[in-house]
């Protein structure tokens, strides 16, 4: 027996909490952005994902008008950092409410690294940054989808691994991974499964006894 639940009725606040729990596991985008003024900022978001292969583009949301959001609107660049397991404790404190004239880097103690192509800086200890330029802001509702293009990525060697068939590319495990569930839960890298897509051409045919 399932439960009905209509959005209308419920509101948008206790239905947002019900959306999270359920769109889960959720990659975390540790966003990196410099303000107008020159303050660093750096902050967690959950809405993240990758919007377009060729060119390279990936979003992430801002629910209402974050710092984050309004960097990027004014100065057109960002990084997101990888939101790894050994940085669990820092990157949810950079989600504190601090004051924009306050930079997370500094309070939190992270280090500022110098970015390749933007002025944001990454973050040095997070093995992955994609420097990003604004696309497009898409407003909805009481939110923004920031699309950024990737124009620089800069990657540890030490969580590279080449395959047998001569390909080199992160492994998951090396990454490690962060992902948001719901409530106050976090996930990290559990059990991993391998399978190959199924060719039509090879297509097997029913599956399971009925």
């Amino acid at each position: 027996m399932r439960t009905d639940l209509k959005p209308d009725e419920m509101g948008s606040g206790p239905f947002y909490k019900l959306l999270t729990s359920v769109v889960v596991p959720r990659p975390i985008a540790w966003v990196s952005t410099r303000s107008a003024d020159g303050v660093d900022n750096l902050a967690p978001h959950s809405f993240f994902t990758v919007s377009c292969v060729d060119p390279p583009m990936i979003q992430f949301t801002s629910v209402g008008k974050k710092d984050s959001l309004r960097n990027v609107s004014e100065t057109r660049e960002f990084v997101v950092c990888l939101a790894n397991e050994p940085m669990f404790e820092k990157i949810n404190a950079t989600g504190t409410d601090f004051p924009a004239e306050i930079s997370e880097f500094s309070s939190v103690g992270l280090t500022a690294e110098a970015s390749s192509v933007v002025a944001p800086p990454r973050v040095a200890e997070s093995p992955v940054a994609l420097e990003c330029v604004l696309h497009a802001n898409i407003e909805l509702g009481n939110s923004t989808v920031v699309i950024g293009r990737v124009v620089h990525a800069a990657i540890e060697e030490s969580v590279f691994v080449t395959d047998e068939r001569g390909n080199s590319l992160p492994d998951i495990r090396r990454l490690a991974p962060l992902a948001r569930l719901g409530r106050n839960e976090w996930s990290r890298m559990g059990e991993i499964l391998e399978i190959t897509r199924i060719p039509y051409g090879r297509w097997p045919g029913h599956f399971g006894d009925g």
